[in-house]
């Protein structure tokens, strides 16, 4: 095999800016997930080494439909779906898995689905995948996903429609109008894919997501990582009983992996107790977000912040990079974020806040962005 074909694309990607390398963690973090500090709770630490006392494995030792069906993950589907209110819950090794499994499984030939055009790579991977027909809607923009549908209708379109966006997208850091779109679902009899991988834990009741005023309904599946906020690992598929029984029977990302370690299962069980139990560390991240308007994107003259995620667009790749670089170098673990990540000239730094950062973390970040950006 000849070197040469990978050497000069890794050169070209080079070239413009846009060759990734893995860095270790270092400085302040304003680039991770971990939203609600979760990931080092001592208590979900705990419940993992109660499990192991206990006698419960590191490895599942197969697939789920083998011998890897362990009592954990069973146990973690009961309570999931408990906690947001759905009929049953599907427990995968992380949110790209359950994408792939939602969009390749669920839609049927015949049938249409309308994602939002900034929707996360693992969907589009996923309808890949998928024996439906797909289309693009415009960003948040329900008349886009209407005219979409019609235009589906008008030329013979006799199957169900599928709706897919992002509650929180997590480039951007805005919501998808989860009203309307349930409005436009319910006039088409369509089905919504919601995928709350950012919205978990930080919003709705107890943390149950941006989602949560939809919940039990027969045309809504939502998907929750235990990757961010909750902490630990893996993804939880929530819905109908019968689309949950289909993906097990259907969903090749589910039926040919092996099965998450079941000790993730006791750390994501544990995980919904403490986000449940987290309003005053959700409050503490409003707070945050609050201290990030008046020290960042006032500054810089960007919007108030919805959400705890905040793009500086520097439409540079080059740029960007050198931002980031910069800011890491005096400390702070920003990331610089590119296509094909994001859309051409989109180009941004991704600043993520979580209570991993204090006040005076996000003050000392802002004074060295206004030097290095404004």
């Amino acid at each position: 095999m000849t070197a040469e074909p990978f050497r000069s694309q890794l050169a070209a990607l080079e070239q413009r800016g846009r060759l990734r390398r893995l860095s270790p963690r270092a400085g302040r973090d304003f680039a991770s997930n971990d939203y609600l500090g979760l990931s080092s709770d001592p208590m979900i630490a705990q419940a993992v080494a109660d499990a192991v006392a206990r006698g419960v494995p590191l490895g599942s030792g197969g697939s789920r439909l083998l011998r890897g069906n362990a009592p954990e993950h069973e146990g973690l589907e009961a309570k999931a779906a408990d906690f947001f209110r759905t009929q049953a819950a599907l427990f995968l090794a992380n949110g790209y898995v359950a994408n792939l499994a939602l969009l390749s499984a669920l839609p049927q030939r015949g049938d249409l689905i309308v994602a939002d055009e900034l929707v996360h790579a693992s969907v589009h991977d996923g309808i890949r995948m998928s024996k439906a027909s797909a289309v693009f809607a415009r960003h948040n923009d329900v008349q886009s996903f209407a005219d979409l549908i019609a235009a589906f209708r008008a030329e013979g379109g006799k199957g169900r429609v599928w709706i897919a966006v992002e509650t929180l997208y997590s480039m951007d850091g805005d919501m998808a109008p989860l009203a309307d779109l349930a409005k436009l679902a319910a006039r088409h009899e369509a089905m919504l894919l919601l995928d709350e991988a950012h919205g978990t834990g930080v919003f709705g009741p107890s943390g149950r997501g941006l989602s949560a005023g939809l919940d039990g309904l027969h045309n809504v599946v939502t998907l929750h990582t235990c990757g961010k906020a909750m902490g630990a690992e893996g993804a939880l598929i929530c819905g109908p009983r019968i689309l949950i029984d289909y993906l097990v029977n259907r969903a090749r990302p589910f039926i040919y992996s092996t099965a998450p370690s079941p000790l993730m299962a006791v750390a994501a069980a544990a995980a919904i107790d403490r986000i449940e139990a987290a309003d005053n560390r959700r409050d503490r991240l409003a707070t945050l977000r609050q201290d990030a308007a008046e020290a960042i994107c006032a500054p810089l003259g960007l919007p108030r912040p919805r959400s705890q995620i905040i793009p500086v667009i520097l439409e540079d790749d080059a740029r960007t990079m050198a931002t980031a670089a910069a800011l890491q170098k005096a400390g702070f673990d920003v990331r610089g974020i590119r296509p094909p990540t994001v859309p051409a000239g989109t180009s941004r730094l991704r600043i993520s806040l979580s209570l991993n950062v204090g006040r005076n973390d996000v003050l000392a970040l802002g004074e060295l962005l206004r030097s290095h950006v404004a």
